[in-house]
Formats: C-alpha cells, sequence, structure tokens
C-alpha cells in the first residue's frame, strides 16, 4: 500500500478545537488563580468604603444623611485622610466646596463638630487680608468689617460672628483663605452679599 495512501487527510476543524480547547483550558487556570486572590484578598473584589459627596455641597454646608453616601472605592483610588463612615460627617460643616461623587476628607471639614444655634447660618467668606485670616481660630468672636468704596464708606457688617474654620488660602487668588463664620441669620445674607463686591476682613475681640 501507497506510504501517501496511509496518512490522515489535513482536517483544519481538528486544529481549531485542540486551539479552543487549549484556550478554555487557560482561562480555567486564570480563572482559578484570581478566585484565590480574591478570597485570600477580599479588599481586591470590592475596595474599601468611602464617604462621597451625593451632590454638589457649597462651602459653609452642615452635612446631612441627604448629602453624602457610601461606596466601596479600590484602595489606590482613595485620597490621604478619606471619611470611612456616614456618622463621622453627620452635623459637621464643609470648610471647601465639594463636587458630586467626590470622596470627602479630613481637611474638607471643621477642626470638630460645631453646635448649630438656632437662627444662625455659616457665611463663608474670603478676607482681603491673609494676614488677618492667619490670626484667627475656631470659635473666636469676630465682627465683620466690610470696606469703603466710591458708593459707600467702611462699615460694620456683622457683630459677635463666630469663627467655624478656617481654610488652606489658593494660589490662584490674590486674596486670603476662605474663613466660615457662624452669624444670625438676619445678617447671613447681607454679609454674603457684600462680601462677592466690596473687600471684607475682621476684627478681633
Amino acid at each position: 500500500m501507497d506510504i501517501l495512501s496511509k496518512l490522515r487527510p489535513f482536517d483544519p476543524t481538528r486544529l481549531q478545537s485542540r486551539r479552543t480547547r487549549l484556550i478554555r483550558r487557560w482561562l480555567a487556570a486564570g480563572l482559578l488563580v484570581l478566585g484565590g486572590l480574591l478570597l485570600a484578598h477580599p479588599g481586591l473584589a470590592r475596595g474599601a468604603p468611602t464617604v462621597l459627596a451625593a451632590h454638589d455641597l457649597p462651602p459653609g454646608t452642615t452635612l446631612s444623611a441627604a448629602d453624602v453616601r457610601l461606596a466601596d472605592i479600590p484602595d489606590e483610588a482613595r485620597p490621604a485622610g478619606v471619611l470611612t463612615s456616614l456618622d463621622a460627617v453627620e452635623g459637621r460643616l464643609l470648610a471647601g466646596a465639594v463636587r458630586s461623587g467626590e470622596p470627602l476628607t479630613d481637611v474638607r471639614l471643621a477642626t470638630a463638630p460645631t453646635a448649630v444655634d438656632p437662627g444662625t447660618a455659616t457665611v463663608p467668606v474670603r478676607l482681603a487680608d491673609e494676614a488677618v485670616a492667619e490670626l484667627l481660630q475656631p470659635g473666636q468672636q469676630v465682627d465683620i468689617i466690610a470696606a469703603p468704596d466710591q458708593a459707600a464708606p467702611a462699615s460694620v457688617l456683622a457683630a459677635g460672628a463666630t469663627v467655624v474654620t478656617i481654610g488652606h488660602r489658593q494660589p490662584a487668588t490674590p486674596k486670603g483663605p476662605l474663613v466660615l463664620l457662624r452669624l444670625p441669620e438676619a445678617s447671613a445674607t447681607r454679609v454674603a452679599a457684600i462680601s462677592l463686591e466690596r473687600p471684607v476682613t475682621v476684627t478681633l475681640r
């Protein structure tokens, strides 16, 4: 019998089937290794609890349950000082603006929980003189002064405001750091409006 007649004809489907079996074996092995890693390190699967802003929040906001949410974020995506419990932010004041979905860190909050007096509001004010802001301490009493301009002389906008917290100076602005001040609601709107139009400072008591 001719040798060539004994050879099986080339079948491309058999080669494709063998290749498919090899790929499946490699995938199965990879899944087994990944499953073992996830069992040994559960944090790789879902990350760690992280407090996120539920919506855009302006500075001076007193945080409530509706303002935040908890999500699992991988460790490599979590910033330093991030908060991990909703209880840690309940009733706290924001020292700076926060975007929706942004992780909340310790530097975003006032230095300590602040009791909210009925009939008061917290107003963010950027002082014209950075040196004055450096003299302030949380809990200190100050008077808010508007600088003179062509239409009005210098005037006291509010007396006896309480310093809640002092933010960090932003290099992009020539003004001083943002300061959160708690004062009666009747004066809060006026202070917020005028501070947008005229330089504002404070006098210490």
